[in-house]
This record gives C-alpha cells, structure tokens and sequence, in this order.
C-alpha cells in the first residue's frame, strides 16, 4: 500500500544521520544531507520523474503536464535537521509530494508538477536557513557565501564539497504555485483532535543579539549593592520579555542561546550575550515586540550592545491554495482546521517572492514536540494528509477536481 511505502520511506530516510536515542542529525550542505537528497532522488526515478539539481543542489523530480506553456506547481519541503532532531520535519512534506506524484501517474494534468527537495531549510549550520529556496528566489549574495560554520567552513566551501561553484541562482521561472505539506510542530491540532490543517499565514519574527556589559568580580567580596551583574541584567530582561509577549496576547518570545565570557563559578558575570527570538501572526504584533526589545534590554543598569537585527513580516498563504485544500478535505472526509504558522518555512520564501504559496499541516503526536527525537505523526494522518494533498494538487494542476 501507498501508506506503508511512504513510512517504510521516512523511517529509511531516519537511518541517514541516524542518532542514539532516535534522533536524526542531517546538517544543510553536509554529506549527510546530500546522502539523502541522493535517495530521494533516487525514488523520483524510480516513480519515473524527470530528475534534475539547481546550482545550490536543490533537487526536483518532474511529472511533465499536457500543456508546456502552463506554469509549474511545485510541492516538496527539505530533509536537512536539526542537531538529534524529529524525523518528520521536513522529510514528511518531500515523501509526501513523492506519493501525489505517485498517484497522479498516468493522469491528464496540463500543468507540470515538480517535488522539489530544498536545500539547508534549518540553517543552524550557518546562521541562516532557507538557503535552497531563497536561491530559486535570487536572493542569496557573497555575503551569504562567506558565512562559516563553527568549524570555520564557508557556505562556498560547503558547495565546492558538493562539486558546485560561483553563486546560486534561478535556473527557471518561479512555479505558478507551491505546495508546502509539513508536521504541525505544536500541540493544537492533537489537542482539537483533528489531523490537518490549513496553514493561513507564516509568523512574522524578529531576532537579534543583545551584549550586556557590566563588570566583573571576587563571586565572595563584591558586595550585592552596586554590583553591576550582566547575568542578572541578561535575566531581568528574559523575564521583561516574556511579559510583553503575553500581555500582546498573540506573541512569542524566546531567549535561546546565552553565553558569559569569562564564565566561572566565584567570578561575577562581566559580559553576557543572549539571542532573541520574536514572533507574531501580525504585523503589529511582532513590531511591537521587537521594537520592545531595546527598551527593556537597556532598562537594565548595565551597558548594552544589540546587533544582528534580522526582521520579517507575516507572509500570508494564498487563498487559492486554501480552498483548494480546503476542498480536498471535504472531498476526502477529512476535517481540517485553519492556523498559523509559528515556525518559518520556504513556502514564505516562494511566497514572498510572488509565488502563490500554500502549507498543509499535519498532526505531530506527543503533545506537538518537534526538534525532538520524540516527534511523532501517526501512519494514519499521513496517509490522510497523501489524500487530501493528492487531490489539491490534480485541481492546482488543472485535472479534474472529481477524480
């Protein structure tokens, strides 16, 4: 059955950077992740896909349509990781997108529909994700090239290791829409007890890096009065936050990386550096939080540096993509929800860029876990989700919307 070859496929793609403990380790632009877009690519031969690479090594698997002047759909996602992270991020949405292409083999469709596989989506290696779909947009530059890991290794040293040189860059026309299938990544929808959803928009988010620079000292003869502590400057500001998320209601805050120079157990943290993470579904919403963020680091009676300041709107999913899932879930049987997206995706690159762009959720069990070992989503919702996906994506194509 098309359900079990589509599990038997995610739990082989979980065996290529395979980790004690069920994790999965695949870093974008590494050998591991290439490893995997080679299976894939492998499969798409095997479906009997027209298999080609873009100069970031972004993959596409081609079912040509009936009509060669008709703009392509696109649907797939990336099968790069987090570090000991789930095996369904990323790599449900490609397995998926494989099964449509599968089950719409032999069809009349007027358009052509390509799974495509993008390439570093995570971007924890280098500080920056999305890197294969901000390529097929035009919006990688040098500077994107000489980010280096933490090894010292350069973006274009990663593609060399490839065998791909010069900087990525279109090698067609954007598709006329994208269909992006993913694991939820939190506990709404298994709470609701529904499988799918509908994704409405992609959160806005905001991030940078604030230094607080106090001064140092004797853990046991610095007195508490007029000490000028970073930690506690670094803490106090963390909890500030969190409390201007919530009182906006429809925000998230995170303080995820903090680091104190110096660090020992009888010294007085001098300097402390923290990243910042915030995110909203409205543009309201996530500039006001992030333009809090300055006035609440420097309440703090310490000196503070902020750099880094990465800034992107909401980016809304189209309509036509919606309804068409929408109507696909009726058609199946399946209910189905509509939520926002609080992670970012390439669907918000490609649409972005013009692009109608759409995302289809599926349940994550174990209470919405992702990054995790622990994610999970059953072999029944994604064999609901290869349905309603099936089905959306014949209607995007111009088959007929009753097959």
């Amino acid at each position: 059955m098309t359900g079990t070859r589509a599990a038997r496929r995610l739990a082989e793609l979980a065996r290529i950077g395979a980790q004690p403990g069920g994790g999965v380790t695949r870093p974008g632009l590494e050998a591991r992740e290439q490893q995997a877009c080679e299976l894939v690519a492998s499969w798409m031969a095997e479906d009997g896909l027209e298999v080609t690479w873009d100069t970031a090594g972004n993959l596409f698997g081609r079912r040509r349509g009936a009509d060669p002047a008709r703009r392509e759909v696109w649907s797939g996602s990336h099968v790069d990781t987090v570090p000991n992270g789930g095996r369904f991020d990323g790599a449900l949405g490609v397995v998926l997108a494989l099964e449509a292409a599968a089950r719409l083999a032999g069809e009349h469709l007027p358009a052509t529909l390509a799974v495509c596989v993008f390439r570093d989506e995570e971007g924890f290696r280098f500080g920056h994700g999305c890197f294969g779909s901000r390529a097929v947009c035009g919006r990688l530059s040098e500077e994107d090239l000489a980010m280096a890991d933490a090894a010292g290794v350069t973006v274009r040293d990663a593609l060399a290791e490839l065998g791909r040189a010069g900087l990525p860059g279109p090698s067609g026309p954007l598709p006329a829409t994208f269909v992006e299938t993913h694991v939820e990544q939190g506990p709404v929808l298994e709470r609701a007890g529904v499988p799918l959803a509908a994704v409405t928009a992609i959160a806005g988010m905001a991030g940078c890096t604030v230094r607080f620079l106090g001064e140092s000292g004797h853990a046991g003869t610095l007195p508490m009065v007029g000490r000028r502590d970073a930690f506690l400057a670094a803490a106090t500001f963390a909890l500030a936050l969190r409390d201007e998320a919530l009182r906006l209601g429809d925000a998230v805050a995170t303080v995820g990386d903090v680091r104190i120079a110096g660090a020992a157990r009888n010294i007085v943290p001098g300097r402390v550096a923290v990243t910042v993470d915030v995110r909203a579904p409205t543009a309201e919403s996530v500039t006001l939080l992030a333009e809090a963020v300055p006035r609440l680091a420097r309440a703090a009676d310490v000196d503070v540096e902020i750099d880094g300041v990465a800034f992107a709107l909401p980016v809304p999913m189209a309509h036509g993509v919606r309804d068409a899932l929408q109507d696909a879930a009726v058609a199946e049987g399946v209910a189905m929800l509509e939520l926002g997206s609080g992670a970012g995706h390439d669907a918000g690159i490609l649409a972005a860029a013009g692009v109608e762009a759409g995302m289809l959720f599926v349940r994550s069990g174990n209470g919405g876990v992702s990054h995790r070992p622990e994610e999970l989503t059953t072999d029944d919702d994604v064999e609901l989700a290869a349905g309603v996906l099936t089905r959306a994506l014949r209607s995007l194509c111009g088959g007929d919307s009753l097959a």
